[in-house]
């Protein structure tokens, strides 16, 4: 997969939403797999794992790629069980119209806890739940 020119992509993201796949990532206790951010958006915050969709990726395969580049893990999907949209005005870009993401949301078994993070997250660990910010709205009422 190509990378996109920086322009580009700025002008991309300047102007359209971004896709992306999260992670629910849960233990044998029900616990929620949580990293610390380490850059924008949510800096030093506990996040679940995720990221952007590649043009011509299958939100599955998404999924199990970031998982395996931020975690080094293996994940079982269970399936989608939502979306989640926010906007933030501090990005990786410095855009002033800030960044708009749209992503779908996994729930997921760990193949094993054998986890060596990229340089993506500063740390993780389990939590008895998911951010209060992180609003997973359901695909059909």
């Amino acid at each position: 997969m190509s990378l996109i020119p920086e322009e580009t992509y700025r002008s991309i993201v300047d102007t359209m939403p971004i896709l992306c796949v999260d992670a629910i990532i849960r233990n044998d206790r029900q616990e929620v797999l949580l990293v610390k951010r380490t850059n924008e958006p949510l800096k030093d915050e506990w996040w679940v794992p995720g990221g952007r969709v590649y043009k011509g990726e299958s939100l599955e395969n998404a999924i199990k790629r970031k998982i395996k580049e931020e975690l080094g893990i293996d994940i079982k999907i269970k399936g989608a069980v939502g979306y989640y949209e926010d906007q933030f005005e501090k990005n990786p870009l410095n855009l002033e119209s800030g960044l708009h993401t749209l992503g779908i949301v996994f729930e997921a078994e760990p193949q094993s806890l054998n986890i060596k993070l990229d340089g993506q997250s500063g740390g993780w660990k389990f939590f008895d739940k998911i951010p209060a910010r992180l609003v997973i709205k359901p695909f059909f009422k």
